[in-house]
């Protein structure tokens, strides 16, 4: 049996007709975007035109999950080009390394295609306005290898 993300078995009858499975394009695009968005340090995906139509699509209800990211599917094997803009403080290299591996893992999980690359373009760094308190007392920490990141302080 496999496992839902509710813990639920799925039904696999053993003595299953023959058939062909396709995903499409639409659906490994979303599994990519969400899992995208999961990773700490991506404020959005996208370009800066198409973030400002995708608050407005937010605002009214008709949200585009995924916007940034673009997959090739094919039979056994897909291709995926994710666009994001970073949180400043990340380090980028590190930022892009982390959403590659859960865009990674959550399409070789959930569509069971051979992933054969998956490409990440950081566009821009959002940094804060000062207006926002929280992000102005941000304290500065260095991590062991000496990359400089932004933490949340304290509260």
């Amino acid at each position: 049996m496999i496992e839902q993300p509710t813990g639920r078995p799925l039904p696999v009858l053993q003595a299953a007709p023959a058939g062909r499975t396709v995903i499409g394009d639409p659906a490994a695009v979303k599994i990519a975007a969400i899992a995208a968005r999961t990773v700490p340090g991506v404020h959005a995906l996208g370009p800066g035109a198409g973030r400002a139509l995708g608050a407005i699509r937010d605002a009214v209800g008709a949200n585009d999950a995924s916007h940034g990211v673009k997959v090739e599917v094919g039979q056994t094997q897909l291709a995926v080009d994710v666009s994001l803009v970073a949180e400043y403080g990340y380090a980028l290299n590190a930022l892009a390394d982390a959403v590659r591996a859960a865009v990674y893992d959550a399409l070789t999980d959930l569509v069971g295609l051979e992933v054969i690359e998956v490409n990440v373009e950081v566009l821009d760094v959002h940094v804060p306005q000062p207006a926002d308190s929280k992000a102005v007392e941000r304290v500065r920490a260095t991590s062991p290898t000496g990359a400089t990141q932004v933490k949340p302080p304290v509260e």
